[in-house]
């Protein structure tokens, strides 16, 4: 498999197929994100990528699924995804699941049938990265999203039946908007009613603009306790979404995982403990993204 620059995934894909098909993101404005930007923007040819897909018939035929890479796949244009779904399924024919990520933009880009036409090709989730739910922290860090467009975006993936995961990003208002971050992205996330909503904790990095905003003192990153209280007061104000959680990511204090909402009361029970003391928390040094 011949990759491009940093190839990002989601912790639940580290079984599956990595097939790039575009090289960065399409968008790359996010003040927070660093993933993409040594790289410029590009498609791959198809011969690139039916090279990869011959490796992956030759050498990764125990593994069941495919993840697309980059950052956006999803803003391929209908008939370009409908090519190398076909592609995939030609040379792949036992894989079970296909999964990419997919913003907001590019999901208003299709239409319920368009999603629709790529599940029945074997789209079967979608990761699409809310960061928060308040519109200031969102503008803040240039998502070029509002909470009310992603809402609408989460609801055209559930009425074409593919499976949504969304992500967060516990710390990205700061000290100065931690609350209303915690609150009003456990109201997106409750409209939005994803099957799976996963917790990420900001870990700058210095290659971006929120990093160099942390040097200078322009923005105060939340301390380990900080972030427990945000952590907390999202899963309290969460309602009642039946949805797998996740906050156990490598940057994560502490790791949690359970049902939603079953598992509510016991998942608060450990955050509490913790901002009690009662529990370690992961140092610093072992933190990673």
């Amino acid at each position: 498999m011949e990759y491009v620059g940093t190839v990002i995934r989601p912790p639940s894909e580290a079984d599956a197929i990595i097939l790039q098909v575009a090289v960065g993101c399409s968008y790359n404005e996010c003040t927070f994100c660093g993933a993409y930007k040594d790289v410029p923007y590009s498609l791959k040819r198809e011969e690139e990528v039916v090279s990869d897909l011959l490796f992956a018939a030759a050498h990764c035929r125990r593994l069941q699924r495919v993840f697309l890479a980059d950052g956006d796949v999803l803003i391929l244009s209908q008939p370009r995804l409908v090519r190398l779904f076909t592609l995939i399924r030609h040379h792949l024919p036992w894989i079970s699941r296909i999964s990419l990520y997919g913003n907001a933009r590019a999901i208003r880009g299709k239409s319920v049938d368009n999603l629709r036409e790529l599940r029945a090709l074997g789209l079967s989730r979608i990761y699409m990265g809310l960061e928060s739910g308040c519109a200031e922290v969102l503008d803040q860090v240039r998502k070029g999203e509002t909470p009310e467009s992603m809402i609408a975006a989460a609801a055209k993936v559930a009425e074409a039946g593919v499976f949504l995961s969304v992500t967060a990003l516990l710390g990205l208002g700061g000290i100065r908007l931690w609350e209303r971050h915690a609150e009003e992205t456990a109201r997106v996330l409750t409209a939005m009613a994803p099957r799976h909503i996963a917790l990420l904790t900001l870990m700058p990095l210095r290659n971006t603009e929120l990093g160099r905003q942390v040097a200078s003192g322009a923005f105060t990153l939340p301390g380990p306790q900080d972030i427990l209280k945000e952590l907390y007061l999202l899963l309290s104000r969460l309602g009642e979404v039946r949805c797998q959680f996740h906050a156990n990511h490598a940057s994560s204090y502490l790791p949690l995982a359970g049902r939603l909402p079953a598992d509510r009361q016991a998942l608060l029970a450990t955050v509490a403990a913790a901002l009690q003391g009662d529990l370690d928390l992961v140092p610093e040094y072992r933190r990673a993204l």
